[in-house]
């Protein structure tokens, strides 16, 4: 699907920044709802129900996770869709601002494709398969809109649409990487 959202590059130079901002809010609520539906609930369900044995390890994993991402976050340099060059976050760098962006997005990327490997690998433990395609297709809608937004900034700043095309489907590269770790 982040192909199908980077191809839009073939059909338009740029989009409405308010249609981009509510592509993405779409993006962020389904991912939202896929990340509690399909991992947190059925974790939490498989607890044995006690505190200590049961929904702290889930606790201390989200929090884990979340911290992981903030590190990544702060260290990292990136640049988030139709930021100016001068916001660049993490470490100092000289790196290109669609160098920047494709490296934001594709860190976003890492954690999804580990969910969707955590989600079918579950099914090995007896937890049922709809939760796995739930989560996959969740993921696959949401990465529409990143494509998008991966690839109309870089087209108009200049590249070609077979290169802004490329880096946008390219960033989606590390989920399926992700999910098999």
């Amino acid at each position: 699907m982040t192909a199908a959202g980077a191809g839009l590059v073939f059909f338009f130079k740029e989009v409405d920044r308010k249609i981009l901002d509510a592509m993405l809010g779409f993006a962020a609520g389904v991912m939202i709802a896929a990340s509690f539906w399909s991992l947190l609930a059925p974790a939490i369900e498989h607890s044995d129900g006690t505190v200590l044995n049961g929904i702290l390890p889930v606790l201390v994993g989200f929090l884990l996770g979340g911290v992981c991402m903030r590190i990544i976050d702060k260290f990292l340099p990136h640049l988030h869709p139709g930021a100016p060059p001068e916001e660049t976050e993490g470490i100092k760098t000289t790196w290109h601002r669609s160098m920047l962006l494709v490296s934001a997005i594709t860190l976003h990327n890492i954690p999804e494709g580990l969910a969707v490997g955590v989600a079918f690998g579950a099914i090995a433990t007896g937890d049922p398969l709809g939760p796995a395609i739930a989560l996959a297709i969740g993921i696959g809608l949401q990465n529409f809109p990143e494509g998008a937004a991966v690839s109309l900034p870089l087209r108009r700043e200049g590249l070609s649409r077979k290169k802004s095309f490329w880096w946008g489907q390219l960033s989606a590269l590390v989920e399926p990487i992700a999910a098999v770790l």
